[in-house]
């Protein structure tokens, strides 16, 4: 409540428009994870101190010496290659009120040569650690080996193909590849953890070692395999808790199973259909048993999920589509139904997805890793599930109570409430109980009255006590808490959902919510309150006082209500106008509840200055509650900015947007230059320097052996990442030839393209689920003739190996079998050359990583690099494109000139539509941006059209190189029909600088070819 005129007016004690340097938290103090009170408190710096790892009971971790709630958010660095702006997304994730972050270590991505682990440049995870550090987030680390998540192979390196071994089993030569790996991350972790002044408290050995597929002689689970890795993490001095990621709730390596337990037990839970179709909701289902399964697995230790979100495919819905539907409704039913069963360990995958760059996706997924998260893959936070999450995050950091509280064994219906369309979980506690109540058919969207008869420390009351109904509206949760403590002040029952409260010098501030039109109703006793005055309330709340019992009920409107009870501020909230709300933490103080903004990002005091950084993407009145009387200038993002000063004793001031014109560029103007990227066709072609396809022998168990008279699997001859990979077959005809037939494997919405000499014989132009394609070709050849078949495969990547024993992602990429049709005479032999990726494992762009470049000439010279020599190149458009089928390849220079760091603008190259019937013709088309692959564009398949890429990458004010190749897959060649540079909403920002990566820029390299 705030009472206007304002008293006090402070003055800007600055000169006009001068700056502070930017502020941020002040690296010498931690994070206050858990608060039994919100008072203040001094913070020990965190670089000063080593501290225990956690320990647990079968309620929850103690950290620090409390028992601590981990909420904590999935981001994968090594999917957004700007290591400066793993700051602005952790920021995001704290302001959320999160506070831990779970990550992955891509294996494939670090160790692209067996035994030469290379960490460093964009795969140093220094820097986020530091960051981590520095924001007070812990750290669960989770490096595999194995990890599934959507990566090429699983995150296995694809040179894994070439060992006799299964993955993930206890075959020796497996285990022994995973050796250097594993003692490198281990070493680079263990130097992050909480022992060592940093952040990692959990680690996570493998990743949902769940299932397997029948194999002889193998035997799943397997213990002896699951200790040795834990073994090798353990031999490289990680010293915290293991915690493992079951696929299912089955028990798999749980504590007490023997060799190979870890120490906490957790699971996967995907509530909804994970393929973001029409259907999510209809087929998502509540796990009503998720308590009682988690007693009879691990009952002694606390309930943590690990893992639960949401999948897309070439061909999906797209991941906006995805967001709608795995939106803020499915973050309040399915996500409180976990706190329900009563999870202290909860994990959202993603918190921010990020991109798919440079080929390092599996085969089923398209460049955007979007994931429908919380933060959007351009880094926006407009997405009302981030609002959602804020709530839900802010309330259990200050309901401490809650960690320990124990689930009823299963949902409730008819007991708590007499409409029995309701359910109600009660988790129940000594220092106040939560009832989470939901529809029983929470996925109908009509609301539900009820009202519920609790038991309180008052006794058994019937709730609403004044008047009316409370309202479950559809796909809706609510927390009604029991006894909650707020500070030393007890609230009997609130029906209203609590977004935070703190204690400041002078008073305490609830800030509580409900949905638009809700009734509500909250019980205080009044003998708990330091009483200075009788108390007031907004004029259309119902008060009745019961002896030292005060009885509040509101109906939610858009307007800010209130009850003031001596010391005790609460403010009463609509959801929509709760999202504005945040609670932003200074060193050294109790936190403060700033109402408006776009984003918080931190506060911190000194010099009797309250320095504030955030994010605006308009005029915005904030207002700053909880701000210490000693306190007397403001300054936001290093601006000194004037304050006023209300009867309640709340700041307010208010910050101008007022957002830069943005020109950009249109791609379909800029000077293109053109070069045919398959020279391999050209009869005067030499490809002698390309590696022999010649061995006689596989390693590769997907099959049992090669139907080809040599391996023609490109993993056997180093060639790994994904793209383009070319076969060209040399042979004698004998005269006899009819036909040739030939079966190629890609993974999932791959293509391959077929010429005879320079002569187009047919195409598989892709669909989105085929992952190999037989094609057969009538020929007429002349004896004794000699002939080359080129053959051009689009690699999207390995698959996973999510089935132990599948060997799944040794599913080869190349040639599985051809042949010819023959007229009575002999089939001539073939002699094969093969590329990929220039120098495959010895690949030459070590900063950019071993997945990054395909086998396409121009890639292959390093010209979708920077700086590289188009002198020799033709005019030409990608909008104009080619006239035959084949790749063409253009580069261009592109200029930008956005406004300097306080404004974040994101931008994204924008395709055509997807056109399924390929009335436009089918073709795919590859995006390098500064020589990051940045998009693969499939013009039939999609879904994907438009593709962020991050400042940082894009450097916004000088020149960046632009480069596209078409894969014409049909006569009559391809073109792109349109091509945009779109830019989103600036935001005006108190983010840190953007540091451009240094990339490194076209050499020659004198053995391309």
């Amino acid at each position: 409540m705030f009472s206007l005129p304002f008293l006090q007016v402070v003055q800007n004690p600055f000169p006009s428009g001068s700056l502070f340097d930017r502020l941020s938290l002040d690296p010498s103090y931690h994070n206050q994870i858990t608060k039994g009170s919100a008072a203040s408190s001094k913070r020990a710096p965190l670089a000063a101190y080593s501290y225990p790892p956690p320990t647990w009971d079968n309620a929850s971790l103690f950290l620090l010496g409390q028992r601590t709630m981990l909420f904590s958010g999935e981001f994968h660095p090594f999917r957004l290659p700007v290591p400066s702006l793993w700051w602005d997304v952790l920021e995001k994730i704290k302001a959320a009120g999160l506070n831990t972050v779970s990550f992955y270590v891509d294996w494939g991505l670090v160790e692209g040569k067996p035994g030469d682990f290379r960490a460093e440049g964009l795969f140093d995870l220094t820097e986020f650690f530091d960051a981590a550090k520095e924001l007070g987030l812990w750290l669960i680390a989770r490096p595999g080996p194995y990890i599934n998540g959507e990566v090429s192979g699983g995150g296995l390196p694809g040179w894994i193909q070439r060992l006799r071994g299964h993955p993930r089993t206890a075959d020796v030569d497996y285990l022994a590849s995973t050796d250097n790996y594993a003692a490198n991350i281990a070493r680079i972790i263990a130097n992050a953890q909480i022992n060592n002044g940093g952040r990692v408290i959990l680690y996570q050995p493998e990743n949902e070692y769940s299932a397997s597929r029948t194999l002889i002689g193998f035997n799943f689970p397997d213990p002896g395999y699951m200790q040795y890795v834990e073994d090798q993490a353990r031999k490289g001095a990680i010293v915290v808790p293991f915690i493992n990621n079951d696929a299912w709730s089955w028990g798999h390596n749980a504590p007490g199973t023997g060799v190979g337990q870890v120490d906490l037990y957790g699971h996967d839970l995907y509530p909804l259909d994970p393929d973001c179709n029409d259907m999510a909701w209809e087929k998502g289902s509540l796990r009503d048993s998720q308590y009682s399964t988690h007693l009879n697995i691990s009952p002694t230790t606390p309930y943590a999920i690990p893992e639960g979100g949401v999948l897309d495919y070439w061909g999906g819905s797209g991941f906006s589509r995805c967001a709608e539907r795995f939106n803020h409704e499915q973050t309040r039913v399915f996500y409180k139904n976990n706190f329900a069963a009563g999870a202290k360990i909860f994990n959202i995958y993603m918190m921010f997805g990020g991109t798919n760059w440079g080929n390092l996706g599996y085969d089923s997924g398209y460049t955007s890793y979007d994931y429908a998260a919380a933060i959007a893959e351009d880094r926006t936070v407009t997405r009302e599930k981030y609002s959602e999450l804020k709530l839900q995050a802010n309330f259990f950091k200050v309901s401490p109570g809650y960690l320990e509280a124990s689930p009823e064994l299963k949902p409730s219906t008819g007991v708590y409430s007499p409409n029995k369309d309701i359910t109600v979980t009660a988790v129940l506690g000594p220092k106040g109980s939560f009832y989470v109540t939901r529809k029983n058919a929470f996925r109908e969207a009509n609301p539900v009255s009820y009202t519920l008869t609790l038991p309180t420390s008052r006794g058994k009351l019937t709730i609403p006590h004044l008047s009316g109904t409370l309202t479950m509206p559809g796909r809706d949760t609510k927390i009604h808490v029991i006894d909650y403590p707020v500070g030393d002040i007890s609230l009997v029952y609130c029906t209203a959902e609590i977004f935070s409260w703190q204690k400041y010098e002078s008073k305490t501030v609830l800030v509580v919510y409900g949905g638009m039109g809700e009734v509500h109703e909250l019980l205080i006793k009044r003998d708990t309150v330091s009483m200075t005055s009788a108390g007031k309330a907004s004029a259309d709340v119902k008060t009745e006082l019961d002896g030292p019992y005060l009885y509040a009920q509101w109906e939610t409107t858009g307007d800010r209500q209130f009850v003031v009870l001596g010391d005790l501020f609460i403010y009463l909230l609509d959801r929509n106008s709760a999202y504005n709300y945040w609670v932003t933490e200074a060193p050294d103080y109790s936190p403060l509840i700033i109402n408006g903004g776009y984003l918080m990002r931190s506060a911190s005091i000194a010099n009797n200055t309250l320095s504030l950084r955030g994010d605006f993407n308009r005029t915005t009145t904030i207002e700053i509650m909880g701000v210490s009387s000693s306190v007397i200038f403001l300054a936001i993002n290093g601006l000194a900015v004037e304050h006023q000063v209300d009867t309640d004793g709340n700041w307010h001031a208010q910050v101008a947007y007022s957002p830069p014109a943005i020109t950009l560029p249109n791609p379909a103007s800029l000077a293109w230059q053109y070069l045919n990227t398959l020279p391999e066709l050209q009869p005067s072609y030499s490809d002698s320097p390309w590696p022999s396809a010649n061995h006689n022998f596989t390693n590769n168990t997907y099959l049992q052996a090669p139907l080809t008279p040599t391996s023609l699997y490109a993993s056997d001859y180093g060639f790994h990442s994904g793209g383009a990979l070319l076969f060209r077959g040399h042979f004698t005809a004998t005269g006899a030839e009819t036909s040739f037939w030939l079966v190629t494997q890609g993974g999932c919405a791959f293509a391959s393209l077929f010429w005879l000499n320079d002569t187009f014989l047919g195409s598989w132009p892709g669909n989105r689920t085929a992952s190999s394609h037989r094609d057969s070709f009538p020929v007429r050849l002349i004896r004794g003739s000699r002939y080359v078949l080129t053959v051009l495969i689009d690699n999207m990547g390995n698959a996973q190996n999510a089935l132990v024993g599948g060997d799944e992602m040794k599913a080869p990429r190349g040639i599985m079998s051809y042949g010819f049709g023959t007229s009575g005479g002999d089939a001539p032999a073939v002699e094969w050359k093969v590329t990929g990726n220039l120098g495959g494992e010895d690949y030459v762009d070590k900063m950019r990583g071993p997945l990054n470049e395909g086998g396409l000439f121009a890639e292959r010279k390093g010209y979708h690099q920077p700086g590289a020599p188009t002198d020799s190149f033709a005019e030409g458009s990608p909008m104009k494109g080619i006239d035959e089928p084949g790749v063409g390849f253009w580069t261009a220079e592109l200029k930008l000139d956005i406004p300097k760091e306080q404004w974040d603008v994101p931008l994204s190259f924008e395709f055509p539509e997807i056109d399924p019937a390929g009335s436009g013709g089918r073709y795919r088309a590859v995006l390098w941006v500064n020589g990051f692959q940045f998009g693969r564009y499939i013009s039939h398949i999609g879904p994907q059209t438009s593709f962020p890429v991050p400042e940082g990458i894009l450097n916004y004010r000088g020149a960046n190189s632009i480069a596209i190749a078409i894969w014409a897959t049909q006569p009559g060649g391809a073109r792109i029909s349109s091509l945009g540079l779109k830019a989103g909403i600036p935001v005006l920002t108190g983010r840190r600088p953007v540091v451009g990566v240094t990339a490194q820029a076209w050499t020659e390299r004198p053995r391309s070819y």
